[in-house]
């Protein structure tokens, strides 16, 4: 008796059978054979399907319990779909097994096709997904590879002391201080070259004499080291601008996000002695109020308001009141997007009355280009506001000076100042 190759098999017809007695094997085999001969003509002989290999082995599954018979006939086949219902239908008819009554019903006819298709597709997802995590990186992660390679290559020395640096540190205007090498890198692999190392918590002249010449923002880890380095350069040298990490965080851990959302957060020195100050007032005070004697704390109070007043007077010194452009909040969000993707370019936005892009200039042209125009309503640039840029600002009628800080106060200026926190 022939038998089909597993390999060759399309469908499965799944039955159930339940006996009025108790049978073996061989008697359901018989009755499958000897009930289905000339019930479906030659071409559908069961035997002869089976000689031929289109019906493979016939598989008996029984169970005795109770005196009665229960089981699974299972017949692997590889006809057509017509074909092989009518031979599951034929199952059907099958009414005695051996010398029992019995009862047989198609369960389901499998296509193996089917579930060979559904693990094809599952183990093509695994193999997709593999490949494109270990084996093929797209062209895009080839190339900023590459590039972030490239730009960790620049990495250079610069000084007397040899300090770690981008290749942009003489080139710019704007340089980054940061604490060590691993910083250096970090920043030059995201795409900022205008950075240099302080190598410790001394600080070389080298440094001090940059930090004169330059606007310099100081970007350091959150942790005590930073807090140091802080005191050490706003008692020594003209620190610009100062930034930290997150608290226990350095800035050699920092993704590109996270640099740019810092760096945008810095703060003017002078701000931040001040904040100081003022923690260390307030410290000052608490310790104050414990003293017994509390005339003693008046006094002391007293003296502490007053130098407060000489302080800010000598801080503040008097200005004018001019009336300020409004601003709607459309063009706020319009500024806020703009000022936000130039920032670390150096580049200016020059604007018309409806926020229209006249052109962008380098920061370094703002001021000439500005003096020939007379028909910019705001300006957006990464940068610092100063006096001269304000004046020459008045003189040319714009209403908007829009960058990253300032430098002078909102009423010192014709034009409305604008800064990234007050946006």
């Amino acid at each position: 008796m022939g038998k089909i190759s597993p390999v060759s098999t399309k469908y499965i017809i799944h039955t159930n059978i339940s006996i009025e007695g108790i049978v073996d094997r061989p008697d359901v085999i018989g009755a499958i054979f000897g009930q289905t001969e000339g019930f479906l003509g030659q071409d559908l002989e069961l035997r002869e399907l089976q000689r031929s290999g289109k019906i493979g082995r016939i598989e008996v599954k029984l169970e005795n319990n109770n005196g009665k018979s229960n089981g699974q006939i299972i017949i692997p086949c590889s006809l057509d779909k017509a074909e092989v219902a009518i031979i599951a239908a034929a199952l059907e008819t099958i009414e005695r097994i051996g010398p029992c009554n019995s009862k047989v019903g198609v369960d389901k006819i499998e296509d193996v096709r089917v579930s060979k298709r559904g693990f094809v597709i599952a183990r093509a997802k695994e193999l997709l997904m593999n490949l494109q995590a270990n084996v093929l990186p797209d062209s895009q992660e080839i190339t900023e590879e590459v590039a972030q390679s490239v730009r960790m290559m620049e990495a250079t020395e610069w000084g007397p002391d040899r300090l770690p640096c981008g290749p942009g540190i003489e080139e710019s205007e704007d340089v980054i201080l940061v604490e060590g090498r691993a910083d250096v890198l970090n920043l030059l692999k995201n795409g900022f070259k205008n950075v240099v190392a302080i190598n410790g918590t001394s600080i070389p002249d080298s440094i001090k004499n940059l930090c004169r010449r330059k606007t310099v923002t100081l970007f350091v880890d959150g942790d005590r080291g930073g807090e140091i380095i802080i005191k050490e350069l706003t008692e020594s040298t003209e620190i610009d601008y100062i930034t930290k990490a997150p608290a226990g965080k350095e800035v050699e851990e920092l993704t590109k996000k996270e640099i740019h959302t810092y760096l945008r957060a810095k703060i003017a020195a002078e701000q931040f002695r001040f904040e100081l100050d003022n923690k260390k007032s307030g410290m000052h005070s608490q310790n104050t109020i414990r003293k017994t004697n509390m005339r003693e704390v008046r006094d002391d109070m007293k003296q502490q308001y007053n130098r407060d007043n000489r302080e800010r007077e000598s801080f503040q010194r008097p200005v004018s009141v001019v009336e300020q452009p409004k601003l709607d909040q459309k063009f706020k969000d319009s500024y806020k997007e703009m000022l936000e993707s130039l920032v670390g370019t150096r580049g200016a936005y020059l604007l018309g009355s409806n926020s229209n892009i006249l052109g962008k200039v380098p920061t370094t042209e703002l001021e000439s280009t500005l003096k020939a125009m007379n028909n910019v309503e705001a300006v957006v640039f990464d940068g610092v506001i100063t006096k001269e840029l304000a004046r020459v600002a008045e003189t040319s009628h714009v209403n908007f000076l829009v960058a990253m800080t300032s430098k002078i106060l909102p009423n010192e200026s014709k034009a409305r100042i604008l800064t990234h926190k007050d946006l």
